[in-house]
């Protein structure tokens, strides 16, 4: 797409933004002379499919976000996976980002290898793979970069033995840590389907590896571990939040819940953002929901109900 095309297609957006209800929802992330009880940001993975069927450009997305009301994003690697030691292309990510005034927060990576993969040869290899993520994060300026609390398997998976993955997990992470904390980022795990879907699981990774690098990302929507149709394993969405909050560096935040019988329901926002408030937590939560066929649409229906439920909870948290 040539650069003259590619600020009709991003202004294009912009309008679509505005007449899908920008309005006075999203003129209050813009307008707030005060610091929001939390920011909103927009997971990558909300426009995976537009993004894999290349109707839209990785390098243009945080003009679109920005188009769309939310300044501050989270990358996912698989839309840049050779880049990561390109500089050049590393820089144009940053200098687009920085013009649009978007805050880079953190780079999810998959497809890395299992982090507590019982062979150590695997494992130590995994801990090399993601090194390079750490060092495009630190460029970029994010915080953090999210991996996968796996030791065998993948999302959907059948988890593997409770005990003996918590410590091959919690291995992996300590030396991923270690290597990041020379780079100022955190390595944060999310509840990503399996063993890391219960959060009794992932505190356990959390206080086994023991440093001030490792973190979690709730995820409202991934507390399903295992199973399919009828025969789903659950963890209770607002239960398990509220466990992993001690150790959030992130919140992700989808529009379902699960309960502890393999049940999914529509999220209730005001509930699950008071566990997130309640645990002190102020940073940015962000939306990693996109339907096909209208992603940019569910999104700013997402956005809008974040705003005004941060309106509806503001006079209960916000500092005097």
């Amino acid at each position: 797409m040539s650069e003259l095309n590619r600020r009709d297609f991003i202004k294009k957006t912009a309008l679509t933004a505005t007449v899908l209800g920008l309005g006075v929802e999203g003129q209050a992330l813009a307008e707030s002379s005060s610091e929001p009880i939390f920011k909103i940001s927009l997971a990558e993975w909300s426009i995976h499919r537009s993004l894999f069927q290349g109707k839209i450009n990785h390098l243009d997305f945080a003009a679109l976000s920005a188009s769309n009301g939310i300044d501050a994003i989270e990358y996912v690697n698989q839309f840049f996976k050779d880049k990561a030691n390109d500089k050049a292309f590393l820089k144009e990510m940053k200098t687009r980002a920085d013009t649009e005034g978007v805050k880079s927060l953190l780079i999810m990576c998959d497809l890395e290898g299992a982090l507590g993969d019982p062979d150590i040869v695997k494992r130590k290899q995994t801990v090399e793979n993601h090194k390079k993520w750490v060092k495009a994060a630190n460029y970029l300026g994010c915080h953090s970069i999210r991996v996968n609390g796996f030791s065998g398997g993948s999302f959907g998976s059948k988890p593997d033995d409770f005990d003996e993955s918590m410590k091959l997990v919690s291995d992996g992470l300590r030396m991923l840590c270690e290597f990041a904390d020379d780079f100022n980022i955190n390595i944060i795990i999310e509840n990503h389907g399996g063993n890391s879907s219960n959060a009794k699981w992932l505190m356990g990774v959390m206080k086994m590896a023991d440093h001030h690098r490792a973190g979690t990302l709730p995820d409202f929507g991934n507390f399903k571990i295992f199973g399919d149709k009828e025969n789903v394993v659950s963890y209770d969405t607002y239960r398990g939040v509220r466990e992993l909050m001690p150790f959030a560096k992130g919140v992700s935040v989808k529009t379902t819940a699960w309960d502890d019988y393999g049940k999914e329901s529509e999220l209730d926002y005001d509930k699950v953002m008071k566990i997130v408030l309640d645990a002190g937590y102020r940073g940015y939560c962000g939306i990693e929901h996109g339907e096909e066929g209208r992603e940019w649409e569910s999104i700013i229906e997402v956005r809008d109900k974040m705003v005004a439920c941060r309106k509806r909870l503001s006079a209960l948290y916000q500092t005097p």
